[in-house]
């Protein structure tokens, strides 16, 4: 069976991936730091007919993420595919100059760092798949082309990062498929209610990343199944 993980999948977007995958068959962990939140979201993709583990995971914690390999290791003994999903946005519409040194540090250590930190760690695990596969979920505020208009700096500025991180693990990981998504401005607690897309919009590309997208497919942008510049 093939195995999927994806991480912040207690809620919005990655739930909604995870729901779509497991029931396309694949064994998905659902990757959170909130142990309640977690495991009902695992409850509820069971209830439903797939295959759905709870892993707990802090993508901001090395030694947290260190532990979720060693705890996914004792169930599969290989992952397909990782969706670096987990993200958070500390900052509102201010402007650039007035972004603390802290608040961007945090956006960093979780946006960017954290993707990078499962998939440094997970990479062994990957590695044992066929046809291995990371999905970074990145936003087009992230876009050095018109992407930076001024909105939560800080989480955009992670973001660009974050498009780094899968640039530099293509070009380190050439059998594998990397690459990264900008779901559009969708409706989660997050997005809020005023935003243009459907979690199911927004979950759209990643889950055809994850499941159908061909393999060669590696080290882009994508939105609407479609290549975006950076």
């Amino acid at each position: 069976m093939k195995t999927a993980l994806i991480t912040g999948a207690n809620k919005g977007i990655g739930r909604e991936v995870a729901r779509q995958i497991a029931g396309k068959g694949f064994h998905v962990f659902i990757g959170a730091r909130n142990r309640e939140a977690g495991r009902k979201a695992t409850d509820a993709i069971a209830k439903d007919g797939g295959k759905a583990t709870f892993l707990e995971i802090d993508v901001a914690d090395n030694a947290s993420v260190i532990a979720a390999t060693r705890a996914f290791s004792k169930i599969a003994d290989h992952l397909d595919v990782l969706v670096n999903n987990a993200g958070i946005m500390l900052d509102g519409d201010d402007a650039i100059l007035e972004v603390s040194d802290d608040l961007l540090r945090k956006t960093l250590e979780t946006n960017t760092l954290g993707a990078l930190r499962v998939a440094r760690a997970f990479v062994p695990l990957l590695r044992k798949s066929k046809a291995p596969r990371v999905i970074n979920v990145s936003s087009g505020g992230g876009q050095l082309t018109g992407g930076a208009d001024g909105w939560s700096p800080g989480y955009c500025i992670s973001k660009t990062a974050l498009n780094a991180v899968t640039s530099q693990l293509a070009a380190a990981l050439p059998k594998f498929a990397v690459n990264s998504v900008c779901p559009g401005w969708v409706r989660t607690d997050m997005g809020g209610r005023s935003a243009t897309r459907s979690v199911e919009e927004g979950a759209d590309t990643i889950v055809w990343l994850a499941t159908e997208a061909p393999q060669k497919l590696s080290g882009k942008f994508l939105r609407d199944r479609k290549e975006i510049p950076w």
